[in-house]
């Protein structure tokens, strides 16, 4: 099978496509003929040799990825959610070594969910590691409740834009920071206040809050926590969360913490008939062939994605 290869830690000139065998199923998981993958911003801090890239190491060789949509080829002892031509999608053995960027890729069966039938590989690829996220933040984390008020930071981006539609689809009024182009967008998905963070202060724009999510981090995480009603908690999906906000949570009573995205099939078969209902829709910005890896990685980089980045197998 072709694999990309991260040869070392560095730019996207490092990785390399190489032939390989198609990996040896263990107890409980299925072999993934993958017909799409999703790139993550984790993806290129892995690859620069930061996030997760030391436990990647420890299973050489290093290949990158965790968001596979694809069809089930073959199913190992113990796996009874999935037979040989199921098409499946999910985000696999995040926070370890998913693999992903393989034309095959093992994975748990209990990582996976049915691919809705009224979505394409790409649109279902592109609807784990974000959905997922957005997903587990705002209802596990959280408790979102119907009726409160959710700011969502760079709502027009991969999590964001899910965050969105996930809000508004449990009861909440949303208001999301993003730059003037992306505000049509974002009204399209229901949020009722886009604030161009541009020229405009979020923490004077947005007040009473409820929820924040925060994929940012930096001045934008502690500036949020003006914005947050007593009560109110703040999420930070990139670390943003540190000891030194100790005394203006307790002094303001609320709460703020750092979350990071798991695994889940119980999770992903609620995405899935999200989209099946079309409650939940993904937006795919731009696909590439397997072989423009490089090209995909770097539109990433420039932090401007409306969306999702997706990377076909069959273009």
């Amino acid at each position: 099978m072709k694999a990309i290869i991260l040869n070392t830690p560095g730019g996207a000139e490092n990785l390399s496509m190489q032939e390989l065998d198609k990996p040896v199923l263990q107890e409980g998981e299925v072999l993934v003929k993958v017909h799409a993958v999703s790139i993550n911003p984790v993806d290129i801090k892995t690859r620069k040799g930061g996030a997760l890239f030391q436990r990647l190491n420890e299973q050489p060789p290093v290949i990158l990825g965790w968001d596979i949509s694809g069809e089930v080829v073959e199913v190992a002892p113990g796996v009874t959610r999935f037979r040989e031509g199921d098409a499946v999608f999910g985000m696999v053995n995040f926070p370890g070594a998913g693999k992903a960027y393989a034309d095959y890729v093992a994975a748990p069966a209990d990582h996976l969910a049915l691919k809705p039938d009224n979505i394409s590989h790409s649109e279902a690829a592109a609807s784990t590691l974000a959905a997922l996220t957005s997903y587990q933040v705002l209802i596990h984390e959280a408790g979102l409740k119907e009726g409160q008020n959710v700011l969502v930071h760079a709502a027009a981006g991969g999590v964001g834009h899910f965050a969105v539609q996930i809000a508004r689809h449990f009861g909440a009024t949303v208001s999301g920071t993003a730059s003037a182009p992306n505000a049509g967008f974002l009204k399209e998905l229901g949020v009722r206040q886009v604030i161009d963070y541009t020229k405009e202060r979020f923490e004077e724009k947005a007040t009473d809050v409820d929820i924040i999510l925060d994929p940012v981090g930096g001045e934008t995480t502690i500036l949020s926590l003006q914005a947050l009603r007593k009560g109110g908690i703040l999420i930070s999906i990139v670390g943003g969360v540190k000891d030194l906000m100790k005394d203006t949570l307790e002094r303001k009573g609320i709460r703020a913490r750092n979350y990071l995205v798991h695994s889940s099939g119980a999770d992903m078969e609620v995405i899935a008939r999200l989209l099946q209902e079309g409650s939940l829709k993904p937006h795919v910005s731009q696909e590439f062939s397997f072989d423009q890896m490089a090209q995909a990685q770097q539109q990433i980089e420039t932090g401007r994605t409306r969306g999702k980045i997706v990377v076909r197998m069959d273009l």
